[in-house]
């Protein structure tokens, strides 16, 4: 279970190292028009969203195993606790963003996104009060 555990946070880790630079990429995407900016920012937004694509995936694997083991096979007792469905809505908001910077980035290639790099810097800051909450979940177990 350790080893679960270990790549679990590993994968963590990495899908938000995605998920906390692509805003920022977006930042510099709304504020430079210019072609080659363009053409630039599109290449490294695909190939991090690639990146996380892939992180997200095992995210949801070691995850789920995570689930299943602490919860001696999904026993019903586990999901009593009210701290594990929050959590889970919290990684459910976070997938979600994680679907929203994909669809912003797909706007950007069609030259259809209208949202300024005032408003990204703000969009940027979502998933670190999101994952201090689920730090907060996981390590207290509140409630």
């Amino acid at each position: 279970m350790l080893w679960v555990k270990i790549f679990h946070i590993f994968f963590i880790i990495s899908w938000f190292a995605g998920i906390f630079y692509l805003p920022r990429l977006f930042v510099n995407h709304a504020n430079f028009k210019d072609t080659a900016h363009h053409e630039l920012l599109l290449g490294m937004e695909h190939r991090l969203i690639k990146m996380m694509d892939f992180t997200l995936i095992f995210v949801l694997i070691s995850g789920t195993i995570l689930l299943y083991v602490m919860s001696a096979g999904f026993e019903r007792f586990y999901f009593l606790q009210i701290w594990i469905h929050i959590k889970l809505a919290l990684v459910a908001l976070l997938i979600g963003y994680h679907f929203w910077c994909k669809k912003i980035h797909q706007n950007f290639k069609l030259k259809k996104e209208q949202h300024s790099h005032k408003w990204f810097r703000w969009f940027n800051e979502m998933p670190v009060f999101l994952l201090l909450a689920i730090l907060y979940l996981v390590l207290v177990k509140p409630i």
